[in-house]
């Protein structure tokens, strides 16, 4: 079984930064890609970042694209995702998951997921 907690979400305005953590526990977090998705109300959860297993792959939405940036330390077992020049449409619950070793765009791929924590942007 694994166990995935976010943190550090919270309201911001719109140009700020925000950094997320996501801390696994009760399997080999090295071993696996990460990844963050978001889902804001209404709308279907979307993919925002990936790592692979080593942090040699990122893979980023392009709404986010040069904005995030997604980090892991395997030592921490703890996954990072650095969010700057934050804007409104960036609200939503933002959730970590875990699955394979490469790093995937699809929630499919992704065998545990985290509770969420939430980020808001006001403009």
């Amino acid at each position: 079984q694994v166990q995935l907690v976010e943190s550090g979400g919270g309201l911001v305005q719109a140009g700020g930064s925000l950094r997320l953590s996501c801390a696994a526990s009760g399997r080999t977090f090295s071993t696996y890609a990460m990844g963050w998705f978001r889902q804001a109300p209404g709308k279907e959860r979307e993919f925002v970042a990936a790592i692979s297993w080593n942090g040699g792959m990122t893979y980023y939405a392009d709404s986010v694209k040069g904005r995030f940036t997604i980090s892991r330390d395997n030592a921490k077992n703890t996954v990072y995702v650095q969010m700057n020049s934050l804007k409104p449409e960036d609200t939503a619950v933002y959730y970590c998951a875990l699955g394979g070793f490469r790093g995937s765009y699809s929630r499919h791929d992704y065998d545990y997921w985290g509770q969420g924590t939430q980020v808001t942007v006001s403009s």
